[in-house]
C-alpha cells in the first residue's frame, strides 16, 4: 500500500462526512471504506454482530474497538482497497488510530470537518429516509414532493432511532469524549491534516478538500 493515497475523514455526526467521501473517493479512484455500511451489512444478514452493534448505534453508542478494528482488517484484505481508500467513520477513537496506523493502511492525510453542534442537530432531527432503498429526504433541505412520502414509492418516510434528538445529543458528547481528542492526536503526527469548516457550500468544500490533497501528491 506504500505510495497509496489513504484518507481518514473526521467530524462530528451530522458533519457531511458521507457526501464528502463519496466526492473524494470518485475524485481519487479510492475504496469507501465505511463503518457504518459495514456495521448494516451486518444486520442486514441477521448477524449477532448487526444486532448487537444495532442497539449500540441506535443509544447513540460505539460499538467497541476490538469488534471495528477485525472487521477493519477484513475489509482492507478486499482488492478494492489494493489502490487506495479512505476511512469514513475509522478511526473513532485513539485506541483505533492507533491499531490503524500499525497496519500498512496508515492515513497519508486527515481532512476534519468542522460544524457546530446546533448545525449538526438541525441536519439530522430533519433528516427522514426511506428504509427499502436508503433514500436519504430532509424536512427543510431537500424535502420530498408529499410531505412524509418517498418520491419513488410513496412509502411512508421514517425518522431513524438516533436521529431523533435525544440520541443525537447523546452521540455528540460521545463524540466529544472519545473521537474530538483525535484532532490532537493526528495535529502532532506528520500526516497532512486539513481542517475545513463543514457547514458551507458543498461542492465549494469539495473543491477545497481535492485541491489540498492534490498539492500533496
Amino acid at each position: 500500500m506504500a505510495g497509496k493515497m489513504r484518507i481518514v475523514l473526521l467530524g462530528a455526526p451530522g458533519a457531511g462526512k458521507g457526501t464528502q467521501a463519496k466526492r473524494l473517493c470518485a475524485q481519487f479512484d479510492l475504496a469507501h471504506i465505511s463503518t457504518g455500511d459495514m456495521l448494516r451489512h451486518k444486520l442486514a444478514h441477521g448477524t449477532a454482530l448487526g444486532l448487537s452493534a444495532k442497539k449500540k448505534m441506535d443509544a447513540g453508542e460505539l460499538v467497541s474497538d476490538d469488534i471495528i478494528v477485525g472487521m477493519l482488517k477484513d475489509r482492507l484484505e478486499e482488492k478494492d482497497a489494493d489502490a487506495g481508500c479512505l476511512f469514513d467513520g475509522f478511526p473513532r477513537t485513539e485506541h483505533q488510530a492507533q491499531a490503524l496506523d500499525s497496519t500498512p493502511a496508515r492515513p497519508t492525510a486527515v481532512v476534519d470537518l468542522d460544524v457546530d453542534d446546533e448545525s449538526v442537530v438541525e441536519r439530522l432531527c430533519g433528516r427522514l429516509v426511506h428504509p427499502p432503498s436508503g433514500r436519504v429526504y430532509h424536512v427543510h433541505f431537500s424535502p420530498p414532493k408529499i410531505a412524509g412520502k418517498d418520491d419513488e414509492t410513496g412509502d411512508t418516510l421514517v425518522q431513524r432511532d438516533d436521529d431523533r434528538e435525544e440520541t443525537v445529543r447523546e452521540r455528540l458528547s460521545v463524540y466529544r469524549r472519545q473521537t474530538l481528542p483525535l484532532k490532537s492526536y493526528y495535529g502532532k503526527s506528520p500526516v497532512h491534516y486539513i481542517s475545513i469548516a463543514g457547514g458551507g457550500d458543498i461542492a465549494d468544500i469539495s473543491r477545497r478538500l481535492i485541491a489540498e490533497l492534490q498539492s500533496q501528491n
